[in-house]
């Protein structure tokens, strides 16, 4: 069954309106047996990909994973990056920033974490943080101690520029972008919190905090609504994935990824005259060794 990745796409100033648009698809694998055997052929198909990017050492690729809590982004980390080399893969999970962090403006930090050429780097939340939660929670800015006040109506504007303005950069560097937002429902956000309560080897992925932030359910569908609106683009466009069936999320996710390598259209180095040479050199030194 083919997965057609422009259905998830966000077009360049779409409105946003995440009450209609879906957190559940129809499936785009048959069975159990149907979706394991298309991810094999996905992770394959990566993993080669991905031998490419590194050999071809032009470009580098940066995944950014949003979503409400418990809508599958480590699931879709652990298995669809599962048969990458992890010589040439990187995560990055950001948490609270440290007291240096908050010194600096907030791109600084996601900065620092960027993948190098020839490497794929996965950003688990990202410096979009800046304009979801922090706009949810105000009273963080405190401690970023920003001259401007937030209630001014550019405030989050300009944040959004800035955003646009350093992706657009990194575009121009070599950096490909693949922004996701994994769509979940609340319903299905409850059974997951649920799971998580009732079986003993999930308690730990379970915290008050939680429950906290999902009473900002709204607040943060608002957030994410203006945030997609303002900052998907031609060149690193948001992709909205329905996230509550996660075979489905996954699948959807790994053919973005590989359809997003695979547009770079890499192929091995190519050895100069003179490295060709080199290597002759040395292929006669070995047989006479």
């Amino acid at each position: 069954m083919k997965i057609k990745t422009r259905d998830y796409r966000l077009a360049e100033g779409a409105r946003v309106d995440l009450k209609r648009s879906p957190t559940q698809v129809d499936p785009v694998y048959r069975d159990d047996d149907d979706y394991q055997s298309q991810l094999g052929a996905h992770v394959k198909q990566l993993s080669e990909q991905q031998k490419l990017l590194y050999a071809n050492s032009s470009y580098s690729i940066l995944m950014i994973l949003q979503a409400m809590d418990a809508a599958g982004k480590d699931g879709v980390i652990a298995h669809v990056m599962s048969g990458l080399n992890p010589q040439g893969c990187q995560v990055t999970s950001f948490k609270h920033p440290s007291a240096q962090e908050l010194a600096h403006d907030f791109l600084w930090r996601s900065t620092r974490e960027l993948p190098e050429r020839g490497r794929i780097g996965i950003f688990n939340r990202s410096y979009y943080e800046e304009v979801l939660i922090v706009r949810v929670h105000q009273e963080i800015l405190a401690a970023e101690r920003v001259p401007r006040d937030p209630r001014d109506g550019n405030f989050w504007k300009e944040r959004y520029r800035s955003i646009v303005a350093h992706e657009r950069h990194l575009d121009a560097s070599g950096t490909r972008i693949i922004k996701l937002f994994l769509h979940l429902s609340k319903e299905e956000q409850r059974r997951r919190f649920l799971a998580r309560l009732d079986e003993p080897d999930k308690n730990w992925k379970f915290s008050a905090a939680d429950m906290h932030e999902r009473s900002y359910w709204n607040e943060y569908r608002r957030a994410y609504e203006k945030c997609l609106h303002a900052t998907s683009t031609a060149r690193a466009p948001w992709y909205i994935v329905p996230a509550d069936d996660k075979r489905n999320c996954r699948l959807i996710v790994s053919r973005i990824l590989l359809d997003t390598l695979e547009g770079l259209d890499l192929d091995y180095p190519r050895p100069t005259p003179a490295h060709k040479r080199e290597l002759q050199r040395i292929r006669r030194q070995l047989g006479r060794a």
